[in-house]
């Protein structure tokens, strides 16, 4: 079992994916953590989710989880795969609590009432592709398998 989750192809395709999705998704989780790039930080974060979503704390918490600590596991490539896994069920989270209801296209102009859903369909696709392939090179999920 083991052997299986870690096991991962040597190859550069999944290492450019998992750490363009982990900087990109960083980015995210640190606003939402520490309040870098203009974010609420932790608590700010947690009361927009539990307050104005409705979310339980526990999902606001494991939000924010992922979205910093996950993300940087996944650029080191640590359990990229179960990392991919709950990524693409909060990309699915994210698109139907907030995204679905603006359509499909970001609001690249400010005429939308939001942003829509196709950065997550991203999201997801570079997800499913890191569960087939796995982390990738430069991986410490590759250096687990070797063992």
């Amino acid at each position: 079992m083991k052997r299986q989750l870690f096991q991962t192809t040597d190859s550069y395709a999944p290492l450019i994916i998992r750490v363009m999705l982990g900087i990109v998704v960083f980015a995210h989780g640190a606003q939402k953590l520490i309040g870098w790039l203009g974010g609420y930080g932790f608590s700010g974060t947690m009361d927009f989710f539990t307050e104005t979503v409705g979310l339980p704390w526990i999902i606001g918490f494991l939000v924010i989880v992922l979205e910093s600590i996950g993300a940087i596991a996944l650029i080191l490539g640590v359990a990229t795969r179960p990392i991919a896994v709950c990524y693409i069920f909060l990309a699915f989270g994210i698109v139907f609590t907030s995204h679905i209801q603006n359509g499909f296209f970001m609001n690249w102009f400010g005429n939308q009432p939001g942003e829509g859903y196709e950065f997550f369909l991203l999201w997801i696709g570079m997800a499913v592709s890191l569960i087939f392939t796995g982390a990738g090179k430069y991986s410490i999920d590759g250096t687990i398998s070797k063992k």
